[in-house]
């Protein structure tokens, strides 16, 4: 992704990087936050595919320029599950499709709610699971 397509990604996000002072000890780890504005409280899914997709490629962007993609990722949202789990899916799926080219998006939630019960909670934000993974492929 290009400077330009960055910059684009983010205009539904805000980033904050947090870096803890130094523990002797163990050193620090840097902590850059993306919060996504695209998803208003009052719908079930994203505004956009796109955006979302967007999102989703820039943190494993900085996931692997920082850490060399070892570090830890933390998602959240009002309740832990539907949000997060839609996140989570969707990243998972991408991983997937990145890799083999091949997915079973219906796999890759149930996983999620074997774990956590209330991982995508809704039929919408799981549709949208596979309307992002079309979107993926068709972005190339």
């Amino acid at each position: 992704m290009d400077g330009a397509d960055a910059e684009e990604a983010l205009i539904e996000a805000v980033m904050n990087e947090f870096v803890p002072e130094e523990d002797p000890q163990d050193g620090y780890r840097m902590v850059q936050q993306f919060q996504f504005l695209g998803w208003p409280m009052y719908r079930d899914t994203p505004m956009s595919k796109r955006s979302f997709l967007k999102l989703i490629r820039q943190v494993d962007k900085w996931q692997d320029e920082y850490d060399g993609g070892e570090g830890r990722t933390v998602v959240h949202c009002l309740n832990g599950g539907g949000r997060s789990g839609t996140f989570c899916g969707i990243s998972i799926v991408c991983e997937m499709l990145q890799h083999q080219r091949s997915v079973d998006v219906f796999h890759a939630v149930k996983t999620l709610r074997n774990n956590k019960p209330n991982m995508v909670d809704l039929l919408d934000q799981y549709k949208f699971c596979y309307e992002v993974a079309l979107e993926y492929l068709n972005s190339g």
